[in-house]
Parts: C-alpha cells; sequence; structure tokens
C-alpha cells in the first residue's frame, strides 16, 4: 500500500481507540443505556476508499455522539457478500451498506446511468450530477424498497485487465470471458464485441481470474490493487472507459425510528465524510496507479485521447440500449450537464 495510504489509514485507527468525550447531543438521543448499534456492511477491502471511509464514518460518529451511537463495520464480505446486501438490509440483519451503483441498477433501471462507457469525462462532471436534482431523484427512488440514501460516494474510473493479450481495440474483446458486476449495460458493452460477460460476486473474483473460468475483468485502480489482481492478471489497459460509484443505503425502518437528534448527526457527519471520501478516492487512485507501475509480470497500455474517442463512438449501441429501457429524457439531461462541465 502506498505510503500515504497507510498513514490515512493509521491516523483513522488511532482516532478509533481514543475515549468518547462526555458530551451528550441533547434530550431526545437514546439513553446512554440504550446505545444506537448500526452495522455497516461492505464487499471492499479497508484500505480502499469506501473501506477507508467506513471507518471515519464510524469514528466521527462515536466521537459525536458520545458513544450512545456506535457504528460497527464489517468489510470485505465478512457478513454477506454483494449479491446478498439487499436482502440483508431489508431483514434488518444490517442497517447501512454502500453497494456499488451498477448493484442499484439491478433494483432501479435509470441507475445505470453510472455504468455507460464514457459518458463522464471528469469527475467534476460526475459529482455535480450526484449532488444536483438528478442524484436527488435517484437516491428517492430507493424509497419504494423500504431504503433510504444518505450519499454517493466515488471508487473512481474503471479499466480493464485480462490474461490473453492487450485491449487496444474494441475487437481485442472477442473470444474473451469477462467478469461484470451485474446483467443490463455492463453485459452490453461486452456483448456486443463479441465477449463474453459472466456475472459473479466481487470476493470470487480473484479466485475465478486464477482458475481462469475468467480471463478478465473490469474494475477501478483501488479494486485492482487491493485485490491483488495483478498476480493473476497479465495485461492491464488503462481505459477509464466508465464510472463506478457507490450508494451509501440504510434501513428506511431502522432510520424512521432514529430519534431527532441522532438523524441529524449521522446526516452531518455523512455529509462531511462524503467529501473526504472523494478526496480520498482521488488521491489513492493516483497512489495506488503508481503502485502496480511498479509490478512486474503485468504488462500496462494506456488509451490515447484518440483511442478513447473511438470507442465511445463504438459503443454507441450501448446508449441506444439504455434510452429504450428509460426513456430518452434522462440520458439527455445527464448528457447536458455533463457537457456544461466540459
Amino acid at each position: 500500500m502506498a505510503r500515504k495510504s497507510w498513514i490515512c489509514l493509521m491516523m483513522i485507527l488511532f482516532l478509533g481507540l481514543s475515549g468518547c468525550s462526555n458530551r451528550i447531543v441533547d434530550g431526545q438521543q437514546v439513553n446512554k443505556e440504550e446505545k444506537i448499534v448500526i452495522k455497516f456492511s461492505h464487499v471492499v477491502e479497508e484500505n480502499t476508499p469506501k473501506g477507508l471511509a467506513a471507518i471515519r464514518f464510524a469514528q466521527l460518529i462515536k466521537e459525536r455522539s458520545g458513544c450512545s451511537i456506535e457504528v460497527q463495520v464489517f468489510p470485505n464480505s465478512q457478513l454477506f457478500k454483494d449479491g446478498e446486501e439487499f436482502e440483508a438490509l431489508s431483514r434488518g440483519d444490517v442497517q447501512m451498506i454502500a453497494p456499488a451503483t451498477s448493484k442499484m441498477s439491478q433494483l432501479f433501471p435509470q441507475w445505470q446511468i453510472w455504468d455507460l462507457p464514457y459518458l463522464f469525462s471528469d469527475l467534476e462532471s460526475v459529482h455535480q450530477i450526484m449532488d444536483g436534482p438528478l442524484g436527488k431523484t435517484l437516491l428517492e427512488q430507493l424509497e419504494e424498497k423500504n431504503m433510504r440514501g444518505l450519499a454517493m460516494w466515488d471508487n473512481g474510473f474503471k479499466h480493464l485487465t485480462n490474461n490473453i493479450h492487450p485491449i487496444i481495440k474494441l475487437s481485442d474483446f472477442k473470444g474473451l470471458r469477462f467478469r461484470v458486476m451485474s446483467p443490463g449495460i455492463l453485459q452490453e458493452q461486452f456483448f456486443n464485441f463479441g465477449a463474453s460477460a459472466i456475472i459473479l460476486p466481487f470476493n470470487d473474483v480473484y479466485e475465478a481470474l486464477r482458475e481462469g473460468s475468467v480471463e478478465g475483468q473490469e474494475n477501478t485502480i483501488s479494486n485492482i490493487y487491493t485485490k491483488k489482481f495483478s498476480e493473476v492478471q497479465k495485461y492491464l489497459t488503462l481505459s477509464q472507459h466508465g464510472f463506478m460509484g457507490y450508494a451509501v443505503i440504510v434501513n428506511a425502518d431502522f432510520w424512521d425510528q432514529l430519534p431527532t437528534q441522532a438523524r441529524e448527526v449521522i446526516e452531518k457527519t455523512m455529509s462531511e465524510v462524503t467529501l473526504w471520501e472523494r478526496e480520498t478516492a482521488k488521491e489513492l487512485d493516483e497512489e495506488q496507479l503508481e503502485e502496480i507501475k511498479k509490478m512486474k509480470g503485468l504488462n500496462i497500455y494506456s488509451l490515447t485521447p484518440r483511442e478513447k474517442m473511438i470507442w465511445r463512438k463504438d459503443f454507441s449501441s450501448v446508449y441506444t440500449k439504455f434510452e429504450k429501457e428509460n426513456g430518452s429524457e434522462f440520458l439527455t439531461e445527464v448528457k447536458k450537464l455533463s457537457k456544461e462541465m466540459e
């Protein structure tokens, strides 16, 4: 792990060793003997943007609530795999999850907007949409499934790895088997160019690559680095072809039963941690890419701006599929906002 990232993690863990202050939020907060416990389950390593942000959130909540709210973080699929988290949240086995935006599209098709190849040119345009009316609309959709969306976090742009040959042209996909996290747009982007797309839980990917049941996968630098995919992959194409983010979600019934002041503390802290998480994601992306470049046995190719333009044009059929399923108005509005940020 990069030195700066280790420092960041150790500072957060150090905060967790400090005792709580005697400050109580106010009379609306629960009695100290009736501690609020929030089980926060996620599927990635602790030294990732989401992992670090979850730890930071837990420690700040502990401090600011005077120990009357405890966020217990369970990383790396310790409790549930990414395909199991929605049901666990619904049952009340956990109170908070942070699934990838791609996973959200299984429940709400418009969330596939984040998966469209080369829709976003930079993170600033992503954040403008996340934090604006369209992002709010997407989060409000969660209420239909008894969930409440608190925030959207970053993991950055995705890249491609595989074991067979360098991927420079889209025709290089042909005949390869790629792991994807969900059906729909993610599968379609590979189907269109003669590749297979197999849905697998995140924590099964390393073994699938090692055994050869899939030959490639798409992911962010953070996930490629922390999961050590370089040990079982020979080629990395720095394509930045799609964005990966997370929706931080709580069980709506649990949320509604919380005291008003507890909700206020959680919301305020979540807003603060979200800004911190986005900056941390950007820093980790840069640091961990440099670490990956030092690894032996991994051949790296970075697409040129011209090659990215060609890829985007050739991915037009994926956009057509999205419009057929979700209507053109939503996509047009997102394109407009994204264009305004260029």
